[in-house]
């Protein structure tokens, strides 16, 4: 049966309104239809999604503030005092927040002011990367939660032929590029084998998978002659070579590296991949129906497959990018720093779209970078980063809550127009 897919109907942007019970009407101005689309489209949920997330970490950081509770004991006798201190607490924290993940006003001269972002962008970069990979097994139909063991043996491969070979500078780092990138494909090529020929889950494929890369790798650290040190007795690998490491974009005062490059690359081919290839077309027929798409003539266990490789090889990416770019002194067990696991709620605040993911994971590397600013400026614990991020996630996750609390119309239902009054 022949691969090329099925030339299916044309839908209009008519027909499809009309489908989720929108259809414009005469006594319906287009500005508000326009406003009601947005206002209920996926991306203004995640956008309120995350400005409620900031909104209770706000009241959280005034609640546990010391000099807020203080004035609260009095607040009857003087109440501007605690609302100064709830101001100062806030402000100063999502200030100290601003200035360490964007630009820090503090500084003198631009190029040292605009160094945070940089940072932003240098914590994104493995985001983003393993984001797409899950983003991508999620538009096909699978949860891949085995980035933690899709980055690690990546790191080790590629971080293997990094310190071991000598080879021309470029061609080292290409080679050892292609080899995490390769072992990525093939850890998450795995999975998918076993959910096509054997109808296994992937979810628990993949957190088994975790176990056996991280006690793998450990392992591995631990053997002389494999990826430990030589003449060292700690659980980590030699230095990696300079001929294997990205290069700087912006000079050695700033730690942004080739890496990003190759995410902003890794975005531009996965929506490439989605939006305009006929494999694109397969992966989403596939995750949108498998038993439809296989009586279309689809070889869904081929898909299947061959979208965990691919899922497998961008989540490498972002181990290669933290071997090559960030940890370039040599790495230990921990090198995906949670970055497996960070990067499923990338993909569902991205909603699993190329281009939302590039952003979540630039909002995500943020957060990074500005909580230790946050804390080190106003003592507020860094953990109240992860408390916002774990709310986005909640948020995310349960849209009529996020409707709710802002007052937005539901999807698809439309507020009846008002009788007009009869005129006597």
């Amino acid at each position: 049966m022949s691969d090329k897919p099925e030339q299916l109907p044309v839908v209009t942007a008519e027909a499809k309104l009309a489908d989720a019970g929108t259809a414009p009407t005469p006594d319906e101005p287009k500005s508000t239809r326009i406003l009601r689309e947005i206002t209920t489209g996926s991306a203004a949920i995640s956008v309120l999604a995350v400005v409620l997330a900031l909104v209770i970490g706000g009241i959280l950081i005034a609640v546990t503030d010391a000099r807020v509770q203080a004035t609260a004991g009095y607040f009857f006798s003087r109440p501007t005092d605690l609302l100064q201190a709830i101001g100062d607490s806030v402000g100063g924290a999502y200030s100290a927040l601003f200035q360490g993940a964007i630009y820090n006003f503090r500084r003198p001269g631009f190029a040292d002011g605009i160094k945070p972002l940089t940072e932003t962008l240098t914590f994104a970069t493995p985001l983003i990367a393993a984001g797409l990979g899950v983003a991508l097994a999620f538009r096909v139909g699978l949860f891949n939660i085995g980035g933690r063991g899709q980055m690690l043996v990546a790191a080790a491969a590629s971080g293997w032929v990094a310190f071991s070979f000598d080879l021309p500078f470029f061609i080292h780092m290409i080679v050892a590029l292609i080899a995490g990138l390769v072992a990525g494909a093939v850890w998450g090529g795995v999975v998918g084998l076993l959910k096509a020929r054997t109808g296994a889950h992937e979810v628990i494929v993949t957190i088994m998978l975790n176990y056996v890369a991280f006690y793998l790798i450990s392992f591995l650290l631990r053997t002389p002659g494999a990826l430990q040190a030589p003449g060292s007795n700690n659980p980590k690998t030699p230095g990696m070579k300079d001929t294997a490491v990205f290069p700087d974009l912006l000079g050695s005062g700033y730690n942004l590296h080739a890496g990003f490059i190759f995410a902003i690359a890794a975005t531009v081919f996965v929506w490439y991949l989605l939006n305009r290839s006929s494999l694109g077309f397969k992966f989403r027929a596939v995750g949108e129906n498998p038993n439809a798409a296989r009586v279309a003539g689809i070889n869904v266990n081929r898909i299947w497959i061959t979208a965990m490789a691919m899922s497998g090889a961008l989540i490498g990416l972002a181990g290669v990018s933290q071997v090559l770019g960030t940890v370039t002194t040599g790495f230990s067990s921990g090198i995906d720093a949670g970055i497996g696991f960070d990067a499923i709620t990338v993909a569902l605040l991205g909603r699993s779209r190329p281009v939302g993911v590039f952003i979540a994971g630039v909002l995500f590397g943020a957060f990074k970078a500005g909580g230790f600013s946050m804390q080190a400026a106003q003592g507020v614990p860094v953990d109240i980063v992860l408390v916002v991020q774990s709310l986005i996630v909640l948020f995310i996750a349960a849209p009529p809550l996020v409707r709710a609390v802002f007052r937005l119309p539901t999807p698809g239902v439309r507020k009846a127009p008002r009788a007009k009054k009869a005129v006597a």
